[in-house]
């Protein structure tokens, strides 16, 4: 919905405000415990199967990015991710003009110590292809052959050729995952290429291609920089190092806690469960989704995006807590500068939105037009994700969903709408535009369960909130 900028909202009253507040944190804790306790009971009568006990302690392991990234930390990820921070800081003090040369051997001897020479292979393949057409400086060419290169890892005879490479599945996920991050960085190269002037060689270009595909901070995960990306000022090296460091600790103790006291992935993946839970432990389940996948996030994002900025790169900001999100265009405006949601959400609306909006045409064309091109913009999202019957919903949940809040700007800009708003206070208007915003919210939060759980617990959430909660309230009066 519509809102003033933070700076022209009226004040209200300190004591309102400390009203809120503690309503907001006191909702908050409350659900939390009534989820725990729910989840205490069925881990208690071994209800919750899918549990993983550590002593007198429960773990519910069922988030799939946690426990796929938490344990490649373990094993290989988090080493080679200090080892280049070494060499970095190494290279910068005895022999800066070999710093970007030496990272980027190392970014590719790690990626062949894990992916092997064949999961290399394919990256390389897809590199060369990439480069060879982004050379013809025709951009709808490239997004088509990027495009082409992305959907490959759809094809089923050519991913049980690669299964076959490895001993493990989580081996193969890794190389599906590094392949599909690093489609983006082609994209990004490509389209950058055929806009700038032709200056440099074609092997200098391929040479910072190499160095931007194998820098080893963002090579499997994320987040993702362009490659126009500016760089930034020096830091003080000690301090920034402790400060992130002890942050992303405490993100990933809080993530861990989360995991150890609500089982909140184990009771969405059952129905029965999402039918019994109680209304207070159902609002902790949606909040506790959410907030998880925030932290998780600041974890799996905060160490590289730390190495980068050592790195003098530019990353993109780390998440906003999604309790602050009250509409679907901020939270998109968000993404601007963070790829929360996914890194494939950067090329949706990056700062200067150079890659789809606005080539196709954006707001420039009329309403049509940015119809158009936000919705390709989603689709390509989904698209990168999978293309998933949920992620289609989801795509469209959040298309109408930014298309409904412009539509009623106009209306709310209209002089009949106005003329009302006069007869109001400054602080009684910003209530007004705090209590339209809560559909909005309403139905963020709808659209990030279907995201996170699927369609099952969108539409169980829709049932029990919007249809039973609200034939309960009718009743009621």
């Amino acid at each position: 919905m519509t809102s003033k900028p933070k700076a022209q909202l009226a004040p209200l009253p300190w004591m309102e405000i400390l009203t809120y507040w503690v309503l907001s944190f006191g909702s908050h804790l409350y659900s939390f415990y009534q989820l725990h306790i729910f989840s205490k009971g069925k881990a208690d009568k071994s209800g919750v199967c899918t549990l993983v006990q550590f002593g007198c302690f429960y773990q519910d392991p069922t988030d799939f990015e946690w426990t796929f990234w938490t344990q490649w930390a373990k094993k290989s990820l988090l080493w080679t991710l200090v080892g280049h921070g070494v060499i970095s800081r190494l290279t910068s003090i005895f022999y800066p003009k070999f710093r970007v040369p030496a990272l980027t051997i190392y970014g590719f001897l790690a990626a062949s110590s894990v992916l092997g020479i064949k999961g290399v292979g394919v990256l390389l393949v897809h590199l060369g292809l990439s480069f060879s057409v982004a050379q013809l400086r025709k951009p709808a060419l490239s997004w088509a052959i990027n495009l082409l290169l992305l959907s490959t890892l759809h094809i089923q005879p050519l991913q049980e050729i690669q299964r076959d490479w490895y001993k493990t599945e989580e081996e193969y996920y890794l190389l599906l995952f590094s392949v599909a991050v690093c489609g983006l960085r082609f994209i990004s190269f490509s389209l950058e290429h055929c806009w700038a002037p032709a200056e440099r060689g074609g092997v200098v270009q391929l040479c910072w291609l190499f160095s931007y595909t194998f820098y080893h901070p963002f090579f499997y995960n994320g987040p993702i920089i362009t490659s126009s990306e500016e760089r930034d000022g020096d830091k003080s090296v000690f301090s920034y190092l402790v400060l992130r460091v002890g942050r992303i600790i405490l993100w990933w103790c809080i993530a861990e806690y989360l995991i150890h006291v609500m089982y909140m992935h184990s009771i969405q993946s059952n129905e029965t469960y999402l039918e019994i839970l109680p209304p207070w432990a159902l609002g902790g389940l949606a909040l506790a989704l959410v907030q998880f996948f925030f932290v998780k996030y600041l974890v799996l994002f905060g160490l590289p995006s730390m190495l980068a900025t050592l790195d003098k790169l530019v990353p993109p900001k780390l998440p906003r807590c999604v309790s602050i999100m009250y509409s679907f265009t901020g939270m998109w405006r968000a993404v601007m500068f963070y790829s929360f949601l996914s890194e494939a959400a950067f090329y949706l609306l990056n700062p200067r939105c150079r890659y789809i909006y606005v080539p196709l045409g954006g707001s420039r064309h009329g309403h049509l037009s940015k119809m158009l091109s936000t919705g390709l913009a989603f689709g390509f999202v989904c698209l990168w994700h999978g293309g998933h019957d949920y992620l289609q919903y989801w795509a469209l949940m959040n298309w109408a969903g930014v298309l409904v809040e412009n539509g009623l700007k106009p209306l709310f800009a209209s002089s009949f709408i106005r003329s009302i708003v006069q007869n109001f206070s400054a602080p009684m208007e910003r209530r007004c535009i705090a209590l339209l915003s809560a559909f909005s919210t309403a139905m963020l939060i709808l659209s990030n369960l279907v995201f996170l759980g699927g369609i099952h617990v969108g539409r169980i959430f829709w049932k029990r909130v919007f249809i039973q909660g609200k034939m309960s309230s009718a009743n009621t009066q």
